[in-house]
């Protein structure tokens, strides 16, 4: 992933927080949405990366930030997600069973990129 950012032309600290991204979307999906299978696309348009990871659906509940303890394993990947991005949410797929989360990182250069 890193290689088509950079081709990009993608800042490193966009670059950074979009790898972080992506595995938190993945990852959630893998863990949560009870899928066989997950897609994973990552496009940039007009100054905007985005990264929308496909499921099957299949999890009893949407997607939204955890409220962990602090002596919680887990629970951390939306808040994560919620904080790199500059927007991120989820979407059903017309006509099949199926659900996109997706998470917007800006590319501009003078847009502030968060920690």
């Amino acid at each position: 992933m890193d290689e088509q950012l950079i081709a990009w032309g993608v800042r490193e600290a966009v670059r950074d927080n979009a790898v972080v991204v992506t595995s938190e979307l993945v990852t959630n999906a893998l863990t949560h949405s009870a899928s066989d299978w997950i897609v994973c696309e990552v496009r940039s348009t007009d100054g905007v990366l985005r990264i929308e990871v496909e499921d099957q659906n299949r999890g009893p509940t949407l997607p939204v930030p955890g409220r962990p303890g602090p002596d919680d394993q887990g629970g951390r990947g939306l808040l994560l997600v919620a904080e790199l991005s500059s927007d991120w949410g989820t979407a059903d797929i017309p006509h099949r069973s199926g659900r996109i989360v997706w998470a917007e990182l800006a590319t501009d250069a003078d847009e502030p990129v968060p920690p």
